[in-house]
């Protein structure tokens, strides 16, 4: 379900942020950033505010900055979750998570990685926020990708964790509702105990869910947590993907 730090911070869709371009992956539109010498590719899946928010795309340009074709999805084909009215927020929550499940997420997403395949790159990973570190997960209980990050994930379960077989790393946050720091320890445990499976897990303090793309671009304590978060990120893709 989505609950209130699902949705603090609510970005403003901005589709013209950014120096990529949208594409359409078997009839999926999708914003995409590479670098020229590109060999290796980078799946970004958004949140529930879907593949418009400026923050993510920007992230979505420094990672294609690193070395990578980088492709951000839009799984709501135009229909992110849009909060209600002041005095209800969270109104059609329920209805929306109904027609925008992280099921359809993950079948599109092998559709995506069918399209680059077919580019001739062979080298995948990706990394999920919230809503879209759900599908993450499900495409590392395969073998499709390299290499996987779930950042202040949300609805992934202890079985989830189980079934990885592709490296993962988890980022979580200190101040979070929907994975608590709890939970994410006991990801942590679990991908431990999983000698065939390189893993990562770190908890960061005094940030709370959503940090890493729905910062202030404003707040200087912000922007740095965020930034953190993103090294991190790219340090455990260039890892697999290099």
């Amino acid at each position: 379900m989505l609950g209130p730090q699902c949705c603090e911070s609510a970005p403003h869709p901005h589709p013209g942020v950014g120096i990529g371009r949208v594409e359409t992956f078997q009839h999926l539109p999708a914003y995409v950033t590479a670098s020229p010498d590109a060999k290796a590719a980078v799946i970004l899946i958004s949140d529930v505010f879907g593949f418009e928010a400026p923050n993510l795309r920007k992230l979505a340009d420094k990672v294609a900055a690193a070395g990578y074709f980088v492709v951000v999805p839009d799984f709501f084909y135009g229909d992110p979750f849009v909060l209600g009215s002041a005095e209800n927020p969270f109104a059609g929550a329920q209805e929306w998570l109904k027609s925008h499940g992280t099921d359809k997420g993950f079948e599109d997403s092998t559709k995506v990685i069918e399209v680059l395949k077919s580019r001739g790159i062979s080298a995948i990973g990706a990394a999920g926020f919230c809503w879209g570190a759900k599908v993450v997960v499900e495409l590392t209980k395969g073998e499709v990708l390299k290499a996987g990050v779930l950042l202040h994930p949300s609805r992934v379960t202890l079985d989830d964790i189980k079934a990885v077989k592709a490296p993962l790393a988890i980022l979580g946050a200190e101040i979070d509702k929907t994975s608590p720091p709890e939970l994410v320890q006991q990801f942590g445990a679990i991908l431990s105990a999983k000698q065939e499976v390189d893993s990562f897990v770190k908890i960061y303090p005094g940030v709370a869910h959503g940090w890493t793309v729905r910062y202030n671009e404003n707040d200087e304590v912000a922007v740095k947590n965020a930034e953190e978060a993103h090294v991190k990120m790219l340090e455990w893709l260039n890892k697999y993907l290099n």
